[in-house]
């Protein structure tokens, strides 16, 4: 099955190991929202760019493992895209580990299909990982956040407890077949500050105060001329 080898650095222990991992599926877990309210007000901010409402809650979409990336730069067709953090569990080795993401999306073809949509960009990942066992203990004080780099300025485009979505375990437990060996899996995601718009820039963290560690990543957005 086609998949991708990706290189992470793995924080176990008190060391870091260098870490290669084949992600043979890929999964974005979308509207997963612990708060009622929250998750409402982020179908309302996507129904305002023209997305339909989903189906159910949450809902799992399938995309490419070979879209996933730690590259520090990604190229987008047309200038409607943008990208949104998301905490990542990953399945290899019999482990199951964390890591965060950014599940960057074609906005226009948001508004028609969404499944196609998430299939129009690469998905980058911070090349770091931690255990999950060694953060469920105080899961709920994770933090997730993103910035965005917007007509030259850097802005806090959304920040948040991880708190705000599901627990791993019930995210993972909704999908039907399971977090089987390869499997990486996007968790939801904040609404944003200010609104869902394109950067030149994205960066995005997920920060563990208790261990006091902080796992981050960026890239840029190279946007492709459409022609036609």
């Amino acid at each position: 099955m086609p998949g991708t080898t990706l290189d992470f650095t793995l924080h176990a222990d008190g060391a870091a190991k260098r870490l290669a991992v084949e992600i043979r599926h890929a999964v974005i877990a979308g509207w997963t929202g612990r708060d009622k309210a929250a998750l409402e007000k982020h179908i309302v901010e996507l129904e305002e760019l023209g997305v339909p409402r989903p189906a159910s809650t949450p809902i799992y979409y399938r995309v490419a493992a070979a879209r996933f990336t730690t590259a520090d730069a990604i190229e987008c067709t047309g200038p409607d895209s943008s990208g949104e953090v998301e905490f990542m569990v990953l399945e290899s080795g019999g482990r199951r580990f964390l890591g965060v993401g950014s599940d960057h999306t074609d906005r226009t073809v948001e508004t028609y299909g969404i499944t196609v949509s998430k299939q129009m960009c690469d998905k980058p990942v911070a090349p770091e990982l931690w255990v999950l066992d060694d953060v469920l203990p105080h899961w709920d004080s994770l933090i997730i956040r993103s910035f965005a780099t917007i007509d030259g300025e850097r802005v806090l485009y959304q920040e948040g407890p991880v708190s705000a979505m599901l627990p791993p375990g019930e995210i993972i437990a909704g999908y039907g077949p399971g977090l089987s060996e390869g499997t990486a899996m996007f968790c939801g995601t904040l609404a944003a500050k200010g609104g869902i718009r394109p950067a030149a820039r994205f960066e995005f963290e997920l920060e563990d105060p208790v261990l006091k560690h902080t796992i981050r990543h960026g890239y840029d957005v190279n946007i492709l001329p459409i022609a036609g």
